[in-house]
């Protein structure tokens, strides 16, 4: 089995939850989890902090349900390109969407983002900290 899904039971089991006590946030995050999933067949996932995080060498983003929304947080959100102003927060490094219908994730741009912040997780091992790693 691919580390992958190795903790394909407790994902399961938050979405189970979700579906017991929320309404249209379950379908955005079952939509969010396909969509980032898809993304790279590389892509980790694991509950923690009450939310699902996917990795791909290193964390990149979380899909976390809250009362009135869906959150999915970036987490070097701060180095996206945004020029539609889309990304919320002003922390150092996070950023999230708000979603709260599921054409939020077309209008949000949130494939683009989350393709975007992969990227840039991939290419962490060649630059740390802003330093350039020699040829």
């Amino acid at each position: 089995m691919s580390d992958r899904f190795l903790n394909t039971d407790k994902v399961d089991d938050l979405l189970d939850t979700l579906f017991l006590h929320e309404d249209v946030r379950v379908d955005l995050v079952s939509r969010l989890r396909g969509l980032v999933l898809a993304a790279d067949p590389a892509i980790c996932e694991e509950v923690k902090y009450g939310g699902i995080l996917f990795s791909a060498g290193s964390p990149f983003c979380g899909i976390f349900s809250h009362p009135r929304h869906v959150m999915l947080e970036f987490s070097r959100g701060a180095e996206l390109a945004d020029p539609d102003h889309l990304l919320e927060g002003d922390g150092k490094k996070r950023r999230h969407l708000k979603l709260t219908v599921p054409t939020d994730l077309k209008r949000k741009k949130v494939r683009e983002f989350v393709l975007q912040a992969l990227a840039a997780t991939v290419a962490v091992p060649r630059q740390r900290m802003g330093k350039k790693t020699r040829p």
